[in-house]
């Protein structure tokens, strides 16, 4: 299993440069995505390295909440589309579910595969982790982004924050962790897609994506501050309220819409195949930045 870099050892300006870091704030945890060259694009090894961190926080009594935050300008521009470490190729020990290593495979039976595990695996599981998380998101909040903050139990947005799932440029209908009706209101959910347009925070926060929104500045230390309050409650009692929310969103059909839904994103990937230059519609990172996202 791939570890998270702990920013605790060494001098400060010295930090190693993982993929993902990890420190322990007295009762807070804090797991930052840490590609700012790349927007914190999520290739594999920061996802299989997110997974380790939230494991980590999961297993130390002393953690009472978890803060997701991202390193440089952006939280997450998404998924790794096209930088030089992109590793989709690779194969990595599976975490998430039962499903079969992608990388001796083709096809359909090859992309079902991986994103069964890295995608929509993972992000149910962090969904799960039994200790409130908190996302600190500034700057792009985008398609894989988005799945980032949506396993968040808070999201706390800064002023210059932006959250967009541009993927529909793909013919492909939102990104794997479809919680988009759940999040917000299913007419705004569908402007949202069918448009691709950026969302402010402010907008987000109107319709009730975010609870937060503060200025740059002020980011990092009002979710901290956030954090702490949370963490003088019980943490068994956070647990069980966690369970109990995620629990109704579920019977709301959240888990079971997924399903639907990740069904019929591979099926857009399949006949990307078949008609386009490739499963993802023929949009690479500079046709998707020249289209606004």
């Amino acid at each position: 299993m791939l570890d998270a870099h702990d920013t605790s050892a060494g001098d400060a300006g010295d930090l190693p440069s993982g993929p993902v870091l990890y420190e322990r704030r007295g009762p807070v945890a804090y797991v930052t995505l840490n590609r700012p060259r790349y927007r914190n694009a999520q290739n594999s090894a920061m996802t299989y390295a997110l997974d380790a961190a939230f494991y980590r926080a999961a297993e130390d009594s002393e953690v009472k909440v978890v803060v997701l935050a991202g390193a440089g300008e952006h939280f997450s521009a998404g998924h790794d589309i096209g930088t030089p470490g992109r590793d989709a190729h690779l194969s990595f020990e599976r975490r998430a579910g039962l499903w079969w290593d992608h990388t001796d495979k083709t096809g359909a039976e090859s992309r079902f595969a991986r994103e069964s595990e890295v995608y929509l695996g993972m992000c149910r599981r962090w969904r799960e982790l039994p200790k409130p998380v908190v996302a600190s998101v500034q700057g792009a909040c985008v398609a894989g982004g988005l799945m980032l903050a949506w396993i968040c139990d808070l999201i706390v947005a800064s002023e210059d924050a932006f959250f967009a799932d541009p993927v529909v440029r793909m013919g492909i209908p939102g990104v794997e962790y479809f919680a988009h009706p759940w999040v917000m209101p299913p007419r705004i959910a569908k402007e949202f897609l069918f448009t691709g347009d950026r969302m402010s925070a402010r907008r987000a926060y109107e319709v009730g994506m975010v609870n937060k929104v503060v200025e740059r500045g002020e980011l990092a230390g009002l979710t901290h501050e956030l954090a702490l309050r949370i963490a003088g409650m019980p943490r068994l009692g956070l647990a069980l309220t966690k369970r109990a929310v995620n629990q109704a969103e579920d019977l709301q059909g959240l888990h079971t819409g997924m399903d639907s839904v990740f069904g019929l994103h591979h099926l857009a990937h399949a006949h990307n195949a078949e008609t386009a230059a490739d499963p993802l519609g023929g949009m690479d990172i500079a046709s998707m930045k020249k289209a606004g996202a």
